[in-house]
């Protein structure tokens, strides 16, 4: 009930002191608020992903890598939403999602 006679003075120039500037400073606020939440939260978020999607689709035979599960290996055959990886000298394949890649740790033009 409070609010409402608050915002019903405001509206009518009576109450004391209150008014456009009073009203004002709630919506600069918010404004404040939503912008912080952009820049400090959405958009870094948003480059983490561009820059995860970027190396998903920059994979190459031969890449070096590390799963989210922590398995090491290196690419042998990329398909569209997967790949084989071969973990060991005993050349065990695994094919994974491209999803599960955390990291690519070598590249094959720098080996």
């Amino acid at each position: 009930m409070n609010q409402i006679t608050y915002f019903a003075e405001a509206a009518n120039g009576s109450g004391g002191g209150g008014g456009v500037g009073s009203m004002l400073s709630p919506i600069i606020l918010i404004v404040a608020m939503i912008a912080i939440f952009y820049f400090f939260m959405y958009r870094p978020q948003k480059k983490q992903e561009k820059a995860a999607n970027d190396m998903k689709n920059n994979l190459e035979v031969g890449d070096e890598i590390t799963t989210i599960g922590g398995i090491i290996g290196e690419i042998v055959s990329i398909k569209e939403e997967t790949c084989v990886i071969e973990t060991s000298k005993d050349k065990c394949k695994i094919r994974i999602l491209k999803s599960a890649i955390s990291r690519v740790d070598v590249h094959a033009n720098e080996k």
